[in-house]
């Protein structure tokens, strides 16, 4: 934990790599599809599916059942599709160069970028409302899914030895308290 996040204002988006690479060695690198369209075909339901120049197996269309704003979002691959359903990074990209990523070599910012632990689908406008902000000022509208959330960034963080930010401590504490009990 560190008391605040300090902002490094030398983030830039290019210093973990080409956006959505197949080239990382993260899990589902290397396999023919760029990380968007892996992370589509996971989170999509209903999918079918057409070969483009990044993925031979690439979801043409689909539904997305949006885990942030309890929404359903339909999806046809075009020059819109971008829009409506994007690609987000549970711990943000600039506030993981602001917990220490700056110091990383190039290869763990371009593992950490594509790895599927810290993506998922959702609807546009929800990942555009969260831009780069801690849990400590935002949090998904969907209270249900506070659980996941909390969990899923506290893992990220522990599994690339970040540190969480002291006033985001208590967000994730309350979110994680309303994790189901395994009894």
């Amino acid at each position: 934990m560190v008391p605040v996040r300090v902002r490094h204002g030398d983030y830039r988006r290019a210093a973990f790599g080409e956006a959505w690479t197949d080239d990382t060695d993260a899990p589902g690198g290397h396999n023919q599809c760029d990380t968007r369209n892996d992370i589509l075909d996971r989170d999509l339901i209903d999918k079918t599916y057409v070969a483009i120049s990044r993925c031979p197996r690439a979801v043409a269309t689909g539904v997305l059942h949006d885990p942030y704003t309890s929404t359903t979002v339909n999806f046809q691959r075009g020059n819109k599709s971008g829009a409506a359903i994007q690609i987000e990074h549970i711990v943000p990209l600039a506030y993981s160069w602001d917990q220490g990523a700056w110091t990383w070599p190039e290869s763990l910012r371009v593992r950490f970028a594509n790895d599927p632990a810290n993506l998922l689908a959702v609807q546009g406008q929800a990942n555009q409302d969260k831009g780069d902000k801690e849990p400590a000022s935002w949090m998904p509208p969907n209270a249900a899914f506070h659980c996941q959330y909390a969990m899923q960034f506290i893992a990220v963080m522990r599994g690339y030895g970040l540190a969480v930010d002291e006033p985001s401590v208590p967000v994730l504490r309350d979110a994680a308290a309303t994790c189901p009990s395994s009894r």
